[in-house]
Order: C-alpha cells, then structure tokens, then sequence
C-alpha cells in the first residue's frame, strides 16, 4: 500500500467509525488508546457528576461538554453511575436535527424510572428523557434487576407507562411468574421476534438509542452494577434490525467499569448505599477494560452505522 493510499483508507476510517463518534472521558473507564475515536477530556467533571447531580451543575457541564462534542450524533462515556447524561445527549441531538416525535430505545439492566429524588439521577433519567420536547415514547430492552418487583415497583413512573410513553421488556427469567405476567416479561426464546415487531413498528421514525453495558451478561461486560443476560452480539443484532426499520438520528453508550470517585459527601453516601456489594469493585481495571472493550467493538459499529 502506498503512503497515499494509507491515508485515504486512514480517512475513511475515521469518517465511518469516528467521524459521528466521541469519547467523553469522565473517569478512565476506557483505554483512550484502543478507541479510535475523538477525545473530550472531562475528567474534572467526573465527581461531580457521578451518580446525580444538581440541575445547575449538569447544565454547565453540558454546556461546556456539548460545544465540544461539536457535531458529532455518538457519544461514548464512562460508567453507568453518568447514564443520566444521556438525556442531556438527547436534548443536545434533538436540538441539533430538530425531529420531533422521535422514540427513545435503551438497552439496560435497570429500567432508571424511579419517580424518587434526587430528580437528575442514572436512576430515574428516562422521567427527565420524557420530558424533552420532541420525544413521543421511551422503550427499555433487557430489564432484569428486582425494580419490577413489589416494593421497588411502587417508585416507577406509572403515568407515562398507563398513557403509553413508556414501556418495559424485562427478563422472565430473572422475574417471579407474577412480576413476569404482570409486566408482559420476555425470554430468551422471543425476544427477537418481540424486538423485530417493535422494530418494524417504529418503521421510517427517528429514534435515539442509549446502552448501558450491564444489559450484558457478566462474561462480556464489567459494570459498577448488576449485570443482565444480553450477549453483545444480541445487542449488535437488534441494533442492525432497528437501522433495518427506523432512523437512527444519533445514540449513547456507557456502562464500562470505573472505580467510583465522588464530590459530595451526600452522593458518596447515596452512591455506596445503591450500588450493589462488591465483588466487582475489585476487579483489575485493565482487565475490566479488555472485556469491554471486546463488547464495543462488536456493538459500536453497529450502533453508528459504521
């Protein structure tokens, strides 16, 4: 190869598999090195914004963190504890496009629907992801964490879920046969035939998408949270089948490993009573890093079209 031909497959790489996409690095949870994509240094956010934060806080965060995403529809990040972040990558995509009537897809362990304070928290952001003008339905893949249950399930937003702006495919194997019947659960014999309907439902629409890498079993991902039963390349799949139906206007993807740094003494406290127990805390960060860095490179290509 040529050193011109070099650098036209180096352009062309970056424009399919970076030119959409950034890296917002928060915490150190992914080795900048590997990625291939754009850094946004923001490190000295990290604390302060780990797990909630203060409205004010977030809206100087973003705007200090989205004029220097500058353009792109793809945002990489750190652990889970920032996954409220992702509405704030919604507003900033919605306001970038201007589509309306957009639905939001998530794939995540956890359906973060609490109705509790504090209100700008990875536990409760698809409430604030509703609130976005623009934003028509919220639906939440892979769900298998106890919030189904009785009494956690009291705290879910069941005003959006009885006017149909949210809804919920959870594990049955991770549920009881009550909660299963309950909340309509999926498994894994149907649920690609259950997303391929919800797939072609949202057909010629404009969608967003948020992963969180604990929707993945423990052996392809290492979270700061407990883990769900996708592979990656079931992920990969339902990606590809959604970009096969909808339009993907722009997309998320946090969940790797950090170890947990925080600001304030009220979040440290909030933060280590939500968390679950170790043993995962005690992982070697480089090792977390490989395995997940396995995951994206499976999942992230097909997230942005690359």
């Amino acid at each position: 190869m040529t050193k011109f031909e070099f650098i036209l497959v180096s352009l062309f790489v970056l424009r399919h598999n970076g030119g959409m996409s950034v890296h917002v690095n928060l915490d150190d949870a992914w080795d900048v090195g590997r990625l291939g994509m754009r850094q946004v240094p923001a490190l000295e956010w990290g604390p302060r914004l780990r797990y909630a934060a203060p409205r004010r806080m977030l809206e100087r965060a973003f705007a200090e963190l989205w004029g220097k995403i500058a353009g792109e529809l793809f945002v990489l990040y750190g652990s889970g504890d920032f996954h409220h972040l992702a509405a704030w990558w919604l507003r900033g995509v919605l306001a970038r496009t201007g589509d309306k009537n957009i639905v939001l897809v998530t794939f995540d362990n956890h359906p973060d629907w609490d109705v509790r304070p504090p209100r700008w928290a990875c536990g409760g952001w698809i409430n604030r992801a509703l609130e976005c003008e623009g934003v028509a339905k919220a639906s939440v893949w892979g769900c298998g964490n106890f919030e189904l249950r009785w009494p956690s399930r009291w705290f879910r937003n069941c005003w959006a879920m009885e006017l149909g702006r949210l809804e919920v495919h959870a594990w049955a194997e991770r549920q009881t046969p009550g909660v299963a019947k309950r909340f309509h659960c999926m498994n894994g014999g149907d649920w690609r035939e259950r997303f391929g309907r919800f797939a072609r439902s949202v057909r010629g629409m404009p969608v967003y998408v948020s992963i969180d890498m604990d929707a993945l079993v423990e052996t392809e991902a290492v979270s700061n949270w407990e883990q769900g039963l996708f592979a990656a390349e079931d992920v990969a799949w339902a990606l590809r089948e959604l970009r096969g139906w909808a339009r993907v206007i722009g997309g998320d993807m946090c969940g790797a490993f950090s170890y947990p740094v925080y600001d304030r003494a009220w979040q440290r406290f909030m933060g280590n009573w939500d968390h679950p127990p170790p043993p995962s805390l005690h992982r070697d960060l480089e090792q977390a890093r490989q395995v997940n860095h396995r995951a994206l490179e499976m999942i992230w290509p097909a997230l942005t079209g690359a």
